[in-house]
């Protein structure tokens, strides 16, 4: 008797459930409220620049393919020029092995096979490339690109949007409650809507950055890289009391 009365307790608690459910949402939407949305934006400059460096092997008499310049040579130029620039070793890494064939005569078959690198480069300006690969053989340097930019308080940067959205979504909510001749009450709901991260990508589109450098000394440190921005932004929408 007792567990036939039980789940007959359970089973009309399941069915009152929805309509409690239904009665709270009701009252909630009774009572006085306004829904803003705020918008919060920031621009940041990255001190993290990502440079994809490629090397080459190469011969010093291309003609007759002699005296091959190899690709562990001009790795080990790279890595203590990145050592001597001070930056730590975490800072470049392999992203890449491939290689070429070498033509002396294009009606003939290849003779050698010649081996290239890619790294990826991290530093915090600009102007850390150009000292860098100038300890680097010119010839063994294919390219050099900005690959991609990021800041490393990115995440701190982002909350902080964030709250100055639900700060603007509160001051929009205040002064059109005030005009009104009413005041705000406690918030009722939060909601993020969206986020937008831009983040530009410039690129050196040299092959040969020293180069480059050379035409003019200024190239490097005056790019606009240095001065294009992370641009962060939120949207938040929020739901306040009206007393």
């Amino acid at each position: 008797m007792k567990k036939a009365f039980f789940s007959s307790f359970l089973f009309a608690a399941a069915a009152l459930s929805p309509a409690f459910s239904q009665v709270k949402s009701e009252q909630l939407m009774q009572v006085p409220n306004i829904e803003v949305a705020g918008f919060a934006e920031m621009e940041v400059v990255p001190d993290e620049i990502y440079f994809s460096i490629s090397l080459r092997e190469y011969y010093t008499d291309e003609k007759n393919q002699k005296d091959k310049v190899n690709i562990s040579t001009l790795e080990k130029q790279l890595i203590k020029a990145v050592a001597d620039a001070g930056l730590p070793k975490e800072s470049l890494s392999i992203s890449g092995v491939g290689g070429y064939q070498n033509y002396v005569d294009k009606k003939k078959k290849p003779a050698t096979f010649l081996e290239n690198k890619q790294y990826e480069l991290k530093v915090a300006s600009p102007e850390k490339l150009d000292g860098i690969l100038s300890k680097v053989e010119s010839r063994g340097v294919q390219y050099a690109n900005v690959a991609r930019v990021d800041h490393s308080k990115k995440e701190e940067f982002k909350k902080q949007v964030k709250i100055d959205a639900l700060k603007a979504a509160k001051t929009k909510a205040e002064y059109l409650v005030a005009s009104l001749d009413q005041k705000l009450g406690k918030v009722l709901e939060i909601k993020e809507l969206d986020e937008n991260l831009y983040f530009p990508q410039p690129v050196f589109a040299k092959a040969n950055v020293r180069a480059f450098a050379a035409e003019s000394a200024d190239a490097v440190t005056d790019s606009e890289v240095q001065y294009q921005k992370i641009k962060i932004s939120y949207r938040m929408q929020a739901a306040f009391e009206i007393k």
